[in-house]
């Protein structure tokens, strides 16, 4: 089993800044990518920014230059540094991995439970 905890949403008021985090646990033998998306009310969930395994990585155009991606992979973990927040980010924040397990000849993706983020103006 493999699980991802989220944490660090919250409530701000527009320009301030948060990061999340989040934890993959289990039977894992490689994590190939990770990244956060987004949904906002009655919208889709969307690619906010992902990190790969070589370190290649991309941004969501919106949000190119205010947030930042990162991989700490001795503890299986990433991060979302978002800075100069602005209300339209106010969103469920989701971590996202693909994720080899031991054992198994596949990988598989996975979904964290997801964490509110509120950007007030």
């Amino acid at each position: 089993q493999v699980q991802l905890v989220e944490s660090g949403g919250g409530l701000v008021q527009t320009g301030g800044s948060l990061r999340l985090s989040c934890a993959a646990s289990g039977s894992i033998f490689s994590i190939n990518a990770m990244g956060w998306y987004r949904q906002g009310p009655g919208k889709q969930r969307d690619l906010v920014a992902s990190i790969t395994r070589g370190g290649s990585i991309n941004y969501a155009d919106s949000v190119k230059g205010r947030f930042t991606i990162s991989r700490e992979n001795a503890n299986n973990t990433v991060a979302l540094q978002m800075d100069s927040l602005k209300p339209e980010d106010t969103a469920v924040y989701y971590c996202n991995a693909h994720i080899s397990r031991r054992g198994l000849p596949n990988g598989y993706i996975y979904w964290g439970q997801g964490t509110q983020v509120t950007v007030s103006s």
